[in-house]
């Protein structure tokens, strides 16, 4: 019988895999009060610094609803400086209860990049090398862990390229979304972000500096993309690039049906030639809404549409795109219109526009400054981002929308569909088992409200949701997932689990890394 490398790894790892699994699973529970946390790092020779006080802005994130202070904050100008930080808490092994937690924007939903009495890396301080473009017959870019996506799309676009994936939101790092996924309209094509790199440089819960791709440490590699953090802190990337178009012909239809609302995007996201980038999302009880759109998109019926009335139905829209170059248009709107031809949309409701790439790419920030100016940013965000399987998103539908909830006026709630083929089966994160899934995210906000308690309301409606699933049967999976007991994070795995845990042990396993996840605790000796 031929045995494999990693099989033979792993037998020699089980002892320790069996300790490491008694100790972060909760079996030693006792804790000892660290030494003085400031003077054990002030020991540390860096290029960049840590701070001890102001420090309270990492204790808060996009989520806005867990608030945990660390002890120290560190700002590195170099990967090392994150090497060094790493090793120092390894090495105090069991009788610390320091922890590491990198934070990209603050833009986690759930307190993942906070570490209670730890240390954060403000991964947006890591400028040791700027993003390097690469041209040639297989473009990339080189970018920082800490990068923002726009940053990365700017310099991109100044060689004409452009990566092939995205979020819908672009002032995100590099490492944050790597760390998940990364989806968006353009995913059904290109695959999630996590499908479109070439190579990483992560620093390990030992303190270890490694490059990895799928040729060199590949099982850190794969581990790493949608790991959550629990195996290495992303500090640079290879991002694959493809020639960037110059503009973009936006488009949204409208549907009173589901079951053709579903079947279009699900024919779209299938043929040879189609859209680049498809997105839905559902409507319900927003009457006013039409009137947000008008101001960015032309009716190609102004009088229909102006005469529409929803009549309290609920709404489906289509939202998708085709990029094209100026000198292309003629050639473009015939592939539009022969696209259009075959979706069964209202007639009077089809919307359209041309604008940059950039701007369409970066259509969300436009909504943040409107919202920040309004007060409205900072907010709890208590979202809830699904994979549903294809097989069951009927019965999801019936039973949530108009029933469970009764109108999006907290939010948006977006609806599309991916294929399962486009996602490396190699990468940590999980997926419903079905070619074609969809992603539905609940995308709420919960301001301040007089009458009654939004965060409340919008967190009933999610367990509502959860609870409708799991009776239901239906095998969903969660996105950006939360849970704070070991046993929903195995069934969150599910088969996967075994490796997931196996890979903490061998990559951090003191569970040092990224305890805001809440998926291993770190052990600490009674003294």
């Amino acid at each position: 019988m031929k045995v494999s490398p990693l099989h033979c790894h792993r037998q020699h790892n089980i002892s320790f895999l069996k300790l490491f699994m008694f100790s972060v699973l909760g079996c030693i529970t006792m804790h000892v009060s660290d030494p003085d946390v400031p003077s054990s790092l002030k020991t540390l020779s860096l290029e960049g610094h840590f701070s001890f006080d102001d420090i309270s802005y990492t204790a808060k994130d996009f989520g806005n609803r867990f608030h945990f202070l660390p002890s120290a904050v560190l700002h590195p100008k170099s990967v090392t400086d994150i090497s060094a930080t790493v090793k120092h808490v390894f090495g105090m092994g069991l009788s610390s209860k320091l922890t590491v937690a990198a934070r990209g924007h603050g833009h986690s939903l759930g307190g993942q990049a906070q570490a209670s009495g730890g240390i954060v890396i403000q991964m947006q301080s890591l400028r040791e090398a700027e993003t390097r473009v690469h041209v040639g017959e297989f473009p990339y870019v080189d970018a920082s862990g800490g990068e923002l996506w726009i940053n990365v799309l700017l310099e991109s676009l100044k060689h004409g390229l452009a990566p092939k994936s995205w979020t819908d939101y672009l002032h995100l790092t590099v490492g944050g979304t790597l760390s998940n996924a990364g989806i968006s309209g353009q995913a059904f094509r290109h695959g999630p972000q996590i499908s479109n790199v070439h190579q990483l440089q992560v620093v390990t819960g030992r303190g270890e500096i490694m490059n990895c791709s799928a040729e060199e440490n590949a099982d850190l590699f794969h581990g790493v993309l949608g790991g959550l953090g629990q195996f290495g802190i992303i500090t640079r990337a290879r991002i694959a690039l493809e020639r960037a178009p110059e503009m973009v012909k936006w488009i949204r239809v409208l549907y009173s049906d589901f079951t053709s609302f579903t079947e279009d995007q699900e024919m779209l996201i299938s043929a040879e030639k189609t859209f680049d980038y498809i997105e839905g999302f559902v409507i319900i009880n927003r009457t006013g809404l039409l009137n947000n759109w008008r101001s960015s998109f032309n009716p190609q019926d102004p009088v229909q549409a102006s005469q529409f009335n929803s009549d309290g139905r609920i709404l489906f829209c289509l939202e998708m795109t085709k990029n094209f170059n100026p000198d292309e248009s003629d050639m473009l709107n015939q592939e539009v219109e022969t696209l259009l031809s075959k979706l069964r949309y209202i007639p009077s409701m089809l919307f359209q526009s041309e604008v940059s790439y950039l701007e369409f790419l970066d259509r969300v920030h436009v909504s943040e400054v409107k919202l920040r100016s309004q007060g409205l940013w900072e907010v709890p965000h208590p979202w809830l981002n699904l994979f549903i399987p294809r097989t069951r998103i009927h019965d999801f539908a019936k039973e949530v929308f108009g029933k469970i909830l009764t109108d999006s006026s907290h939010g948006p709630i977006l609806l599309y569909p991916l294929k399962k083929s486009k996602w490396d089966n190699r990468a940590s994160v999980v997926i419903p088992d079905e070619e074609v899934f969809y992603l539905v995210a609940f995308l709420s906000s919960a301001p301040p409200s007089s009458d009654h308690d939004s965060l409340e309301h919008a967190l009933k409606l999610n367990d509502k949701i959860l609870d409708f699933c799991q009776k239901a049967g239906i095998q969903m999976k969660q996105y950006l997932p939360h849970y704070t007991a070991k046993e929903e994070w195995k069934a969150h795995f599910g088969d996967r689990w075994e490796m997931f845990a196996w890979r903490k042990a061998t990559y951090d396993p003191l569970a040092i890394l990224t305890p805001g996840q809440r998926i291993f605790q770190k052990a600490v000796l009674s003294s």
